[in-house]
């Protein structure tokens, strides 16, 4: 391993909670965060705003269903901080008895949080800090042709202290492990890493390995 991989690092993860890749990703992140020394700190985007104004609806969601479980992230985040959306974050994708409302009041509990603030997503008092984080990893990434998540890398330290390079993914369908998502980090971060490099994709996704 090159010795620049061990440089410590910060990673801001901006997600939205619904999207089950997404979650496969933040797991393989919290995994490299075993092997590689990374802190990962946690940012809400939202595929609602992503698609606002598109003719098609990619996500099937003309009701704006979407926007329930990001409303409430986004108010977690300001009234708690960034490590009790982590939490939140956790709890929403392995609790629950599969309605959202009961969901969101479960996942709150379980993490510690005020069960009341699953109300906040059937309300748009948190809609412009959905926004003002949506647009941070937009404008960060540059572009609309993206998705979640996103993800910004800060080198703390090193001889590439200072350094940031931003990726939208990676996409994966299955979580990779130990010294198996560490190199993964490497690789993610040779590639974003490197100047005029824009894009790399893979396989057709395969269906997501949840549990």
């Amino acid at each position: 391993m090159p010795a620049n991989d061990l440089a410590k690092a910060t990673a801001d993860f901006w997600f939205d909670p619904s999207c089950p890749y997404t979650w496969l990703t933040s797991r393989w992140l919290l995994e490299v965060r075993q092997v590689r020394p990374v802190e990962v700190r946690w940012h809400v985007m939202s595929l609602s705003v992503l698609n606002e104004g598109r003719d098609d609806d990619p996500e099937g969601d003309p009701e704006g269903y979407l926007w329930v479980p990001v409303r409430v992230c986004a108010a977690v985040r300001r009234l708690h901080g960034q490590e009790a959306l982590g939490r939140l974050y956790t709890a929403m994708w392995t609790t629950g008895d599969g309605d959202w409302l009961g969901d969101l009041r479960t996942a709150l509990t379980t993490a510690g949080l005020p069960a009341e603030l699953a109300e906040t997503g059937l309300s748009g008092d948190y809609d412009d800090d959905v926004r003002a984080s949506h647009a941070e990893a937009i404008a960060l990434i540059g572009g609309d042709h993206v998705g979640t998540p996103i993800v910004a890398v800060t080198h703390d330290d090193g001889p590439r202290r200072g350094e940031r390079a931003v990726f939208f993914g990676p996409v994966v369908s299955r979580v990779p492990t130990g010294e198996q998502a560490g190199r993964l980090w490497d690789g993610t971060l040779l590639v974003a890493g490197t100047p005029g490099f824009h894009e790399l994709k893979g396989r057709p996704h395969e269906e997501p390995e949840l549990r």
